[in-house]
């Protein structure tokens, strides 16, 4: 099982960024899909997910109506469209695979390595 993020990157403020998350390994399918982030010195923490069942979108408050997550799943792929970007969205990105969407890191059954988003002037 194996779970590839790419798109991470330096972004002004205000700046957009689009992550991608290619699995491979396992029947995607049966998967919710998701992404948490973590800032330096600070916990893990949810940002989005997309259910498995029916496509159903949550997100953070934090990200609400500034980040939208999609998947492609001929593809194994999902995605995480960021735009005004503020310097607290600075973090290491994580996508996260689990039967269900969860909120809770621990829960999370596979996850990948990780990509890191800056967000500077």
């Amino acid at each position: 099982v194996q779970l590839v993020e790419f798109g991470g990157g330096l972004v002004q403020p205000g700046g957009s960024l689009r992550l991608s998350c290619e699995a491979s390994g396992f029947t995607w399918d049966v998967y919710s899909r998701g992404w948490f982030r973590q800032a330096p010195g600070k916990e893990r923490e949810w940002v989005s997910c997309i259910s498995n069942s029916d496509d159903t979108t949550y997100y953070a408050d934090s990200v609400k109506g500034r980040f939208t997550i999609s998947k492609d799943n001929a593809k194994n792929t999902v995605y995480l469209q960021m735009s005004a970007l503020k310097s607290d969205d600075t973090a290491i990105y994580y996508c996260a695979a689990d039967p269900y969407c969860t909120e809770i890191p621990d829960r999370v059954n596979y996850w990948g390595q990780g990509t890191e988003v800056t967000v500077s002037s």
